[in-house]
This record gives structure tokens, C-alpha cells and sequence, in this order.
């Protein structure tokens, strides 16, 4: 059954995908634009969200699913609040990244892909997120935070209450 709240969100992603058809010559180029709006509507990625974005891009659900399962930084699950994307490449493990995953591990009860108990933060350690310059670096949401260490993580996410 679906809620008023849901088919509001439909119809909004339904205009928002009609928006963003006209701005692309192949309709195939619109799937990623309507993912990210499909997830801001939504909150996250679940299968009815997919459905509605293969339905109105007219992508199979099979190729919609395949494009969410390779972009990591795409939510398939409900997160908290705030998340806290750890870059574990080899630039960020130098200069330490594993310690900063095992402070935030024992700190905060987080392993990778869960959620706090309160619900505020969920953790992705990422493979990369381009930074490699000003490692050990995270993202919280759309924040980039550089040049980590345990004391300034702690400063950093308390700012995200």
C-alpha cells in the first residue's frame, strides 16, 4: 500500500526525472541524475526507489540495480543521520586510516556499513575518495575533513549533532 507521503515523493522524482530527460539527448544519461534524486527524495536507495526510477527512465530494474551496486557512495540501506565515508587506500593506510577505523570501531560502536544505536552516523570505509594528498581523509555527508587524527575525528563529528 502506498502512503500519501510516498506517492507525494513519486510524483515529485516523476517531475524532477521529466526535468532532467529534457537536459539529456539519450534517455540512458539521465539514470545516474535520477538515482541522486531518487535518493534525496527517499533518504536511501530501496527497491521500490529503483523501481520507480526504472519506470520513469525506462532502464531495466536489472541495469538500474547493476549501476547502484558499482558507485559505493550510493545508499542501499537506511544510514544515520550523518555519514562518515573512511578512505582506506593506500595513501590514507600510510598515514594511517587503520587506526583512525579502529578508533571509530571502539568509540562509537561502528564497523563498516553499520549505524549508531542513536542514529547519527553510519560508517562506508571507502576505497578512495581522492585525497590522497591530504591523507588520512573522510567525508561526513558532502564534508571533506583532511589530514585526520583521532583527536581531531572526535572534534569533527561532535559538530555534526
Amino acid at each position: 500500500m502506498i502512503t500519501a507521503a510516498i506517492a507525494d515523493k513519486n510524483a515529485i522524482l516523476k517531475d524532477k526525472i521529466k526535468e532532467l530527460k529534457r537536459l539529456y539527448p539519450q534517455t540512458r544519461s539521465v539514470l545516474l541524475p535520477a538515482l541522486h534524486a531518487a535518493e534525496d527524495l527517499y533518504g536511501w536507495l530501496g527497491d521500490d526507489a529503483l523501481e520507480q526510477v526504472s519506470m520513469l527512465t525506462g532502464v531495466t530494474t536489472a541495469e538500474v540495480k547493476g549501476v547502484v551496486s558499482f558507485y559505493s557512495l550510493f545508499k542501499t540501506k537506511p544510514h544515520g543521520r550523518h555519514v562518515i565515508y573512511l578512505c582506506t587506500n593506500i595513501a590514507c593506510l600510510i598515514m594511517g586510516a587503520d587506526t583512525l577505523e579502529e578508533y571509530l570501531q571502539k568509540t562509537y560502536r561502528l564497523s563498516n556499513g553499520e549505524t549508531t544505536a542513536d542514529g547519527r552516523f553510519s560508517l562506508v570505509i571507502m576505497e578512495c575518495i581522492g585525497a590522497c594528498d591530504r591523507a588520512p581523509a573522510m567525508l561526513v555527508n558532502d564534508d571533506w575533513h583532511f589530514n585526520l587524527t583521532m583527536e581531531n575525528i572526535k572534534e569533527i563529528l561532535e559538530s555534526y549533532k
